[in-house]
């Protein structure tokens, strides 16, 4: 599994999270999830992937910015990766700031993920027009990458304007920290891979997967040497791989523990679904057998999730492995069990 892959690079393994509430005091879960980080420093993780959501127990983070920064202050290695921030939810001229000071504070270790939202329940308690979301996010992301390489903003959009605005700092990465964008929507395929952005993809299985990273791999090729690209600066995109990893020693132990880590998880992301009487949406992600069975939710012996981590990889072509390791309510003790075995028996024989 050591081969070349997609870019000229080596798998490399990073971590997504959305840092969900399980009745357990914020205070706490920030600071466990800090601890958890600190080891995934030392591990030798890439970058760790933090959501952003709204109004949801599904995420205790709905500002990235913040979190993140405490990130930066615990780690040395680690990069740091808004996945995303929702762009339509932000004054551009304030994230802009705020981009800039994240990555100067964690020295230039911000991998930039942006995105419009796909869940219009929390855009419409930001009284923002859903089927307007793109058109800012474009517009946003237009602002951002013209201000990050120049002193002075001059910019008139439909959503913003901005005029004669003196810009006193920059990214600490020139011209701008790498770009992501995660998407299980083929239709965006053709845009992220003319740009070249980083990009991650979740819940489907691997058969699936494949035809999106192939057609991205495709669009790339044709496209990489134009000019005026976003993220030209990033010669080879990382195509992530997101699944859901928990290992304990035995089978029986990972199925019980994982099983009611998934029930409680998959409420906290249905939860304004069903709220709003949309729950039928997310039902396929109920059934934890049939997600097991697929190896969507990877679960097991370190044995048995090295082969299903070696099989994904394999299958989808990507060059980046990025597993959730603390969902539901799952405890703090278990999650870093889980995550050790991985490092130490999953990862050096995969990568």
């Amino acid at each position: 599994m050591s081969e070349t892959r997609f870019g000229g690079l080596p798998l490399q393994f990073g971590i997504f999270d959305w840092i969900e509430w399980d009745q357990t005091p914020a205070s706490d879960i920030f600071e466990q999830r800090l601890q958890m980080l600190e080891y995934a420093d030392q591990a030798g993780f890439y970058c760790y992937h933090l959501a952003e959501h709204h109004v949801t127990p599904l995420s205790l983070a709905p500002s990235p910015t913040v979190f993140l920064t405490a990130v930066a202050q615990r780690t040395r290695r680690l990069r740091l990766g808004p996945l995303v921030y929702l762009l339509p939810f932000y004054n551009p001229l304030r994230l802009l700031h705020e981009i800039c000071m994240l990555d100067h504070l964690s020295h230039g270790r911000l991998e930039l993920g942006v995105g419009r939202g796909i869940v219009p329940m929390e855009a419409e308690h930001f009284d923002l027009p859903v089927d307007e979301l793109w058109d800012i996010f474009r517009e946003t992301l237009d602002i951002l990458c013209t201000a990050f390489t120049t002193d002075v903003l001059n910019y008139e959009g439909k959503y913003h304007s901005y005029k004669d605005v003196r810009l006193w700092m920059h990214p600490f990465q020139q011209p701008y920290p790498p770009l992501w964008y995660a998407s299980n929507n083929r239709d965006t395929v053709p845009w992220i891979a003319q740009h070249g952005f980083n990009t991650a993809h979740i819940f489907e299985p691997s058969a699936a997967t494949k035809p999106h990273f192939d057609l991205y791999k495709q669009l790339w090729q044709q496209h990489c040497a134009e000019p005026h690209r976003l993220n030209q600066h990033v010669k080879a995109p990382k195509l992530g791989l997101v699944r859901h990893v928990y290992v304990a020693p035995t089978e029986a132990q990972a199925e019980a523990e994982c099983r009611a880590a998934w029930t409680a998880w998959f409420h906290n992301i249905n939860f304004l679904w069903d709220k709003a009487g949309l729950g039928e949406r997310l039902q396929f992600l109920r059934d934890f057998d049939a997600l097991r069975s697929s190896e969507v939710c990877i679960v097991g012996t370190p044995q048995t999730v090295r082969e299903q981590v070696q099989r994904a990889v394999a299958a989808t072509g990507v060059n980046y492995f990025c597993p959730i390791f603390a969902f539901g309510n799952l405890r703090h003790e278990q999650v870093m069990t889980s995550m050790r075995l991985f490092v130490q028996e999953v990862m050096p024989a995969v990568r």
